[in-house]
């Protein structure tokens, strides 16, 4: 599997992913820990010869993972970097910005989030990954968006065709309680059934 490749944007999710790439290759020590690999001493075990090769393998593997997991621009800047923490350090002191930032950027996402309204052509499942988009993005910055205000935003937000559906629904469940995919399921199986009352008049 290909380590995901790093171009100057989304630098929080790039990192999310980057970072379980890592792990998932029993890599990511190196670079959290920083070790140092010291030279063998003088007539060395055989024990001392295998962890010797191994951390020195580990930091070389560590070193070519991030080198292809980013642009050439961004590998002309990290390739002075003497080790592979120096190299994380720097991206992430380069891209992440501050907290300062950080926050600026979850107030548009947020703004971004509050203006979104479902668009006539679109299903409530396109409206619903659309929003999910930028939840997602809010959350790599570490603000926590949770599924019910997702739930909360699609029902005030649908158009007069789905009124409908959320009677329904108000009818068998706590709309403070239902869930993204209890209202997804719900559209769905109304529309399947609206289908099929359409497909029998037509028959007839």
């Amino acid at each position: 599997m290909a380590s995901p490749v790093f171009t100057g944007e989304n630098y929080q999710a790039w990192v999310v992913k980057m970072t379980a790439f890592l792990e998932g290759h029993d890599l990511w020590e190196a670079v959290e820990d920083d070790y140092e690999v010291t030279s063998l001493p003088n007539n060395p075990t055989m024990n001392q010869i295998k962890l010797h090769k191994e951390r020195t393998t580990r930091k070389a593997k560590v070193k070519a993972c991030l080198y292809a997991a980013v642009s050439p621009t961004i590998f002309t800047r990290i390739m002075k970097c003497d080790s592979t923490k120096a190299i994380w350090d720097f991206l992430k002191e380069e891209y992440e910005g501050d907290e300062k930032i950080r926050g600026m950027k979850v107030l548009n996402l947020l703004r971004e989030f509050e203006r979104q309204q479902m668009k006539e052509s679109e299903s409530v499942k396109e409206y619903s990954d659309r929003l999910v988009g930028i939840a997602d993005k809010i959350r790599v910055l570490g603000t926590d968006l949770k599924d019910d205000r997702l739930v909360q935003k699609i029902l005030v937000s649908l158009p007069e065709k789905f009124k409908a559906t959320i009677a329904s629904l108000e009818n068998t469940r706590d709309l403070v309680d239902i869930k993204l995919a209890e209202l997804l399921n719900a559209n769905e199986e109304r529309r399947t059934c609206r289908g099929g009352i359409a497909s029998q008049s037509k028959a007839k």
